[in-house]
């Protein structure tokens, strides 16, 4: 009976108690339903830049915000992103399509341009599969 104990049951309370401790360190990484944003696009004011519309965003325990965003198809758009957090998993910025891969400094704005090529719901989000992600909806 000890042997199957220390053969079997172990392994299985090991794996139990790092599953455990595992979703307790990625709390950070995921959202709750109270933190869920309004479908409705922000209406932040326009800023330009040499024809270029400037979106500033922030990466909060929230997520990225404001979202979503109106933009335009066809418009560059000059992200300023600033990671005010430490606590999420969203140090970076990852939007398929438009080889965008940033990372983002603590406390640093960083710059990131692109032309939306379609309209519709455009997702980006943190390199831990957009775990937390952000939308701008494309005219």
């Amino acid at each position: 009976m000890r042997r199957f104990i220390s053969r079997i049951i172990k392994p299985w309370l090991a794996l139990a108690a790092t599953a455990a401790m595992v979703g307790a360190t990625q709390q950070g990484c995921s959202k709750d339903a109270s933190t869920a944003k309004a479908p409705e696009a922000a209406a932040a004011p326009e800023k330009r830049e040499g024809g270029v519309r400037i979106v500033e965003l922030s990466v909060t325990e929230k997520g990225y915000e404001p979202s979503p965003v109106s933009l335009k198809k066809g418009e560059p758009v000059k992200l300023v992103v600033t990671r005010k957090t430490d606590h999420t998993c969203a140090t970076e910025v990852v939007m398929d399509g438009y080889g965008i891969n940033t990372p983002l400094p603590l406390n640093q704005p960083v710059e990131i341009t692109f032309t939306p090529k379609e309209s519709g719901k455009l997702v980006y989000g943190c390199a831990m599969g957009k775990m937390i992600s952000g939308v701008f909806m494309v005219d």
